[in-house]
């Protein structure tokens, strides 16, 4: 009986369970035969007494809404062969799963999330109840519906937003799941995502091993690129959010975002937009590997190779692909990579594969025709002449370039985790070893989670494979650096590793030109001594550096302080000094004229002293009233001796001297001069009305007259004395120009202008009085 004669007659009645997918309701109601092929055109199915799923992008994203596009010979196939091979071993080992063969149903996710959804609706078709009571053949009779098999779970997927769409649907049906490579944080969500499991480490781990990178790298302004989709916005959201967390200063001068289908022109533009923050040379990419090549071809052809210092998430690895030909523009990348090792067993298998031996992979003649550049004769189809006809001869590795792919152990480990969790639950379930009992028909999806989530091995490189209450792996990864000089070829060169903590070899690393000094990718630079940061708002790695001018001096990288009144900064402004202090010098100019004045009034004095002593009986001498010339005389020389007191060191003693003979030589000087007046305005007043000479004109007279006046002077001083002792000071403001290295502190005594006014003020009034 033909199934193609059978129709539906209408939609069956509702499923087991609920799912928001209008896509899984138009398949539940067509019958599963040969219409299945139709559906589900390219898959590998391999039987088994257990069944699991594959997700692999065997083909990329195609153009124009196709959904599927160019061969991945190393993401797709390779990543494709390792589960093949890791099932061959699982079921050639007497100790792991003896008496129970796994089975495979792989499926091309063609890198799309939405065509990876529609694909994975094989593996839930065998858990949705149909009614199929209404559905008759042409004859009436029932259908024969094949059942399809029972998928227990699921490995994969690759990209993250692919693994994503589908954990929506598996755990609807509670069908675990376990990836490779998916590594957004997104998945680690144990309440939206509870039976996704991956064998690699998420991106959050990434993100603090790439930042832990950038910060002993010594940057702290740096552009973020991601691929458009949960792994690439996600990597970069944990970059940012650990960094800001960290409060270690980190500043994102671009966050740029690489559209699903990017348009013609666009790299060019993310290119511009990066260059608009040109300081932020490093440059942390979360991209897959077609945005990464496509990034570097327009930094290439923008004339801006060596410029950027790209930190490439394990999407770039150590991959070769991204940097074909454009090795000069990748050189100094450094990119990360969960720790890995090349598995020797799957080399061997791998490169063993050929036309004949490996009929089981339905795109294996694709990938020959692309490993080996030929094409294969099919019937109705013409030879292209520009192509060389396949022989079948061709050898992987021989013929053609191999190098294991780097998701290799992680594809192998992710089916040993599931194969041990299966191996441990038999042993509970079916006891006595013979295989799949009652107890697991069917096998129950919750239980097997928990399973999974308890296994710890040592996994296909030797490293321990477990998972933490999240499903997710232990943070292992090697730091690579492209590096081109000292290598026979351009490569990757492992740097370092992080695991909870990063160890850097930065000797070892080499940047554009094989320079080995570390490049910088700061906002500003650090600001001279003697110069502080203005912050730039909102962005705290940048700022303007301004210098502390006049008295000020650097305190802080934030803050000019103004020195001390007694201090001026040093020439770099970094702290502040003694301001030199000074005092009036014998050898100066300023004390050398007034003192040879002064020393020439002083001889002129003595000289006038001595001749009135030599004619001291002259009629001429007491005529000009002895007793007050000798006291005029002696005014005079204090007046010329002050000099010297006021060029001399100040000091305690000396400036009690200025005090007393600044005022004093002039006191005595006008005291006696208003005496002698005086006597001489009685005398003709007095004569003028009698012949009796007026009192008080006797010499003994005119010198106690004379005395008392000196006298008011001299109390004044010491009462001043006493309220104020001399002392010195130090002025500071005297000589403080401008410039602070001209500044100087002048040693003085205690004497303002008002004191000096004050002091000479009584011999002004006897000076006014005399007149």
């Amino acid at each position: 009986m033909s199934l193609a004669s059978c129709f539906p007659s209408r939609w069956p009645s509702p499923v087991q369970l609920w799912i928001p997918f209008l896509s899984v309701c138009a398949l539940i109601g067509r019958p599963v035969g040969s219409s299945h092929q139709h559906f589900h055109p390219h898959s590998i199915k391999l039987p088994g007494d257990i069944t699991l799923g594959g997700l692999f992008p065997i083909h990329a994203r195609g153009p124009h809404g196709l959904p599927c596009g160019e061969l991945k010979k190393e993401k797709g196939i390779h990543r494709m062969e390792a589960m093949l091979y890791a099932l061959d071993q699982i079921n050639q080992d007497p100790d792991l799963l003896p008496n129970v063969t796994l089975g495979a149903r792989i499926l091309d996710t063609c890198s799309r999330d939405t065509y990876a959804l529609e694909q994975s609706l094989t593996f839930v078709q065998a858990l949705i109840q149909k009614d199929t009571s209404d559905i008759r053949c042409s004859n009436g009779e029932p259908p024969l519906i094949r059942k399809p098999e029972r998928v227990v779970a699921v490995i994969g997927a690759s990209a993250s937003s692919v693994s994503i769409m589908v954990a929506n649907i598996l755990r609807l049906f509670e069908i675990p799941q376990v990836s490779y490579a998916s590594t957004a944080p997104e998945l680690s969500d144990n309440n939206r995502y509870d039976f996704f499991s991956r064998v690699v480490p998420p991106d959050s781990y990434q993100a603090q091993a790439m930042l832990d990178i950038v910060k002993a790298l010594g940057w702290n302004y740096v552009s973020t690129l991601a691929s458009e989709g949960n792994y690439g916005e996600s990597g970069v959201d944990a970059f940012m959010q650990i960094s800001r967390e960290a409060g270690w200063g980190v500043c994102i001068a671009q966050s740029v975002k690489i559209p699903r289908e990017p348009t013609a022109g666009e790299f060019d533009k993310i290119i511009k937009r990066l260059m608009e923050t040109s300081n932020a040379r490093g440059v942390i990419i979360f991209a897959n590997e077609d945005d990464i090549k496509r990034v570097l071809e327009a930094a290439k052809r923008a004339n801006l190779t060596g410029h950027f210092l790209f930190v490439g998430s394990d999407s770039w690895g150590a991959k070769s692909s991204p940097v074909s030909e454009l090795e000069d523009v990748a050189e100094g990348a450094v990119t990360i990579l969960p720790k890995r090792a090349s598995i020797d067993g799957f080399d061997q298998y791998f490169t063993s594969r050929s036309l004949e031996n490996n009929r089981r992979n339905i795109w294996f003649n694709e990938f020959w025709e692309d490993d080996f550049r030929c094409k294969l004769t099919r019937p109705g189809i013409k030879l292209d002449p520009d192509k060389k006809k396949c022989t079948g001869e061709e050898r992987i590795g021989r013929d053609s370039l191999y190098e294991q792919e780097g998701k290799v152990q992680f594809v192998i480990d992710a089916v040993y985790a599931v194969a041990h969790a299966l191996h441990t639950m038999i042993q509970d379930l079916c006891p006595g070893g013979s295989g799949v009992c009652p107890n697991m028909d069917p096998v129950e999806g919750r239980a097997l989670l928990s399973y999974i989530r308890a296994v710890n091995f040592n996994g296909s490189a030797g490293t321990g494979v477990l998972f933490n209450e999240n499903g997710d792996a232990p943070g292992r990864y090697d730091i690579f650096q492209f590096q081109m000089t000292n290598h026979t070829h351009p490569g990757y060169r492992v740097i370092g590793q992080w695991t909870n903590n990063l160890r850097l070899n930065l000797e070892e690393m080499q940047w554009s030109g094989g320079d080995q000094s570390l490049p910088e990718s700061i906002c500003s630079f650090p600001c001279q001594p003697g110069e502080r940061k203005k912050m730039v708002k909102g962005v705290p790695c940048c700022w303007h550096c301004e210098l502390c001018d006049g008295y000020q001096y650097q305190l802080d990288e934030f803050t000019c302080e103004t020195c001390p009144t007694h201090m001026r900064p040093l020439p770099n402004r970094t702290a502040c000094r003694p301001t030199p202090i000074i005092k009036l010098e014998w050898h100066s100019p300023w004390a050398l004229v007034p003192a040879s004045l002064a020393l020439l009034g002083i001889l002129a004095t003595v000289a006038v002293v001595i001749t009135f002593i030599r004619f001291n009986d002259t009629p001429i001498v007491r005529a000009a009233g002895r007793e007050l010339s000798y006291v005029l005389l002696t005014g005079i020389f204090l007046i010329y001796l002050i000099t010297f007191f006021m060029i001399a060191e100040p000091g305690v003693v000396m400036c009690a001297f200025r005090r007393l003979f600044l005022g004093l030589g002039m006191a005595i000087t006008y005291s006696a001069m208003l005496t002698k007046t005086n006597r001489i305005y009685r005398i003709f007043e007095q004569g003028k009305r009698s012949v009796t000479p007026p009192k008080f004109i006797s010499p003994t007279s005119q010198l106690v007259i004379t005395f008392i006046l000196i006298s008011v002077q001299v109390v004044s001083v010491f009462v001043w004395f006493a309220v104020v002792p001399p002392h010195t000071i130090i002025d500071y403001d005297e000589l403080r120009p401008p410039n602070p290295d001209l500044a100087r502190g002048i040693l003085k005594c205690d004497m303002s202008d008002l004191s000096i006014i004050c002091c000479l003020s009584y011999s002004i009034v006897l000076m006014v009085t005399t007149l």
